[in-house]
Parts: structure tokens; C-alpha cells; sequence
């Protein structure tokens, strides 16, 4: 059986980073892959789609923007935070941990209560540096198609 592949491309000011689009050594990718009935989201950060800068500079913040443009992304694939089943997240300071597991909590309450109820599978990794010096947070997931 062949496996079915759909890529949902990363747009900044509207236009898809991918190239010719952008400068060489440009980074590129999708916002997300699914493959049969997986979502991949790649690595959201408080980066904002329209113009590619930082929202803000507060670990809330951040983590909230982060959590929001991962909830559009698995929208946009035809998922939804509900059937997500595993997370990444890179801190760049592990002090930062709780906090960004408050904010979590606190989007999930709000906009996914089943995550709250049955949480996923979770892993954290202090990075160290993320993309970016200005970020913070890089959170990215695993989830099933709706049915």
C-alpha cells in the first residue's frame, strides 16, 4: 500500500518559504505533513506567520502563541488539539519549565479540555538556543486526522 503525503507549506507576508521564494540558506519547510492519518507539526515559536518576527519576549506569551499557531496548523490539516497524542518541546532555559507547563495547562483548559483529562505523551529538552535568540519555546506534535 502506498502511503498518501500532504505537506501544508510555511507562508510569511504571504508568500510560501520555500525556494525561489526565499534566499538560499533560507530555512524551509511545511508547518505540517500527514501522512495517512498522522499530523507532523513542525517546531511553532512565538514567530508570527504574517512577518516573521517575535510577538513578545515573556515565556507566557510565547508558549500561548506557540500553542496558538499549533492549533491552527492541525486545523489547517483537518485535526484538532484533541487528537493530538504527543508533544515536543524545546526550552531554551530549563528554568522555564513551569511556567510554560502553567501556560499549557492553562491554553488547554480553554481550547482542549480532553488534553487537561488524557494528556499526551510529552517530552521536554532544554536546547539551549532554539532558531532564533529571541525565542523562548519551540513546541511541535503528533496527532490523528479527524474522523
Amino acid at each position: 500500500m502506498k502511503n498518501e503525503i500532504k505537506k501544508y507549506g510555511c507562508f510569511v507576508n504571504g508568500v510560501e518559504q520555500k525556494y525561489p521564494n526565499v534566499a538560499p540558506g533560507t530555512p524551509v519547510y511545511a508547518n505540517a505533513t500527514v501522512v495517512n492519518d498522522i499530523v507532523y507539526v513542525s517546531g511553532m515559536t512565538a514567530q508570527k506567520f504574517e512577518d516573521g518576527s517575535c510577538t513578545t519576549n515573556t515565556m507566557e506569551d510565547q508558549m500561548w502563541v506557540a500553542l496558538t499557531k499549533m492549533k491552527q496548523v492541525l486545523e489547517d490539516a483537518g485535526s484538532s488539539l484533541d487528537n493530538v497524542f504527543k508533544t515536543f518541546i524545546m526550552l531554551k532555559d530549563i528554568k522555564d519549565y513551569p511556567v510554560m507547563r502553567a501556560t499549557e495547562l492553562k491554553f488547554y483548559q480553554e481550547n482542549a479540555p480532553e488534553l487537561v483529562e488524557r494528556p499526551a505523551a510529552s517530552t521536554i529538552l532544554q536546547a539551549g538556543c532554539l532558531a532564533r535568540p529571541e525565542f523562548l519555546v519551540e513546541i511541535e506534535c503528533m496527532a490523528v486526522l479527524n474522523k
